[in-house]
């Protein structure tokens, strides 16, 4: 969010009003958190304590942000406390709204987003933990087999190429010279789709980017921002790291040792892959700054860490 100096003070001071409004918190310092993907994030203090603070500006994205509050909230009450501590309002809600947007308040936590091949045993714990506590009745989405990733990238692209922007030219121009292994790719989730469609058993409260949200301080280890929680087979969990043997051994030794009776299965993995292939594709065409587009597609799709997910599947 860019603004001028007296712009950001105003800002700053109708969102402090908010936060003293719908917490009681009165805010002695504020410096951005740089903690996320979709919001804007902040870390208050009110001179006693700090807060993490996270507004969310996207009206597509509010639903899925507010049902990331239910499940941290509902992991909370089980006992889980890796997954962060929600502060409600005053009135004992979630959120509070700021202008067109939804704000939440957590508690602090000191770390960083460290993720190695190391730190996986623990992100597998963790997942396992929660896998266990699941649940119906949370307000999440359900996964489904579909092509819907690959469908919605076509219509981008099809939108882009009757564009008038010379900025959508230069990123029609790298899509076309990579439609080969994009229609490959295509079909090889419509494949996957196919098979996997009508199982629908062995679902459990996935993370959906845990590797992301791996977060270490103070020699503990945390999974933060719950914003992409879904209804899910475990594979949208391990798909990312899928393509590694001694990954998918400890990812099914994990389960298994906190009693899941279940072993990643190759379709639904191959499925994953190609899906999140597409899913990827469609977020650098709808969140990134023109400037970067064309050159962070190519470079995905030419050099990027998705080639060697992709591959694997191809394998199956």
């Amino acid at each position: 969010m860019e603004k001028d100096s007296s712009a950001m003070e105003e800002y700053l001071c109708r969102l402090q009003n908010v936060l003293e409004s719908a917490y009681s918190i009165r805010v002695s310092n504020m410096k951005p958190a740089k903690r996320g993907y979709y919001a804007e994030t902040w870390r208050v203090w009110d001179g006693a304590q700090s807060y993490f603070l996270k507004i969310d500006h996207l009206p597509f994205h509010h639903e899925r942000f507010l049902s990331g509050l239910a499940v941290v909230e509902y992991l909370w009450d089980q006992g889980i406390r890796f997954a962060g501590k929600l502060i409600l309002t005053k009135q004992k809600k979630r959120y509070a709204v700021f202008d067109q947007a939804v704000l939440a308040l957590f508690a602090w936590i000191d770390g960083e987003n460290i993720e190695t091949d190391q730190t996986k045993k623990a992100e597998y714990e963790m997942l396992s933990q929660v896998y266990v506590l699941t649940k119906p009745g949370l307000p999440i989405p359900t996964a489904s087999f579909t092509l819907d990733a690959a469908v919605r990238f076509y219509r981008q692209w099809e939108t882009l190429r009757t564009s008038g922007r010379q900025e959508d030219h230069l990123i029609v121009s790298v899509l076309d010279r990579y439609e080969k292994s994009i229609s490959h790719n295509a079909a090889r989730l419509e494949l996957f789709s196919r098979r996997c469609l009508d199982d629908t058993g062995d679902f459990y409260l996935t993370h959906g980017d845990a590797g992301g949200n791996f977060f270490v301080g103070g020699g503990r280890t945390y999974l933060l921002d719950w914003d992409e929680a879904m209804y899910a087979p475990p594979e949208r969990d391990a798909w990312v790291m899928g393509c590694y043997e001694w990954a998918r051994e400890l990812f099914c030794d994990t389960l298994k040792n906190y009693h899941i009776s279940y072993r990643l299965r190759p379709d639904r993995l191959a499925f994953y892959c190609y899906h999140m292939y597409f899913h990827y594709l469609c977020e650098f065409l709808s969140t990134q700054p023109y400037e970067d587009k064309s050159g962070r597609i190519q470079d995905y799709l030419e050099n990027g860490w998705i080639q060697s997910r992709v591959w694997f599947a191809d394998s199956l």
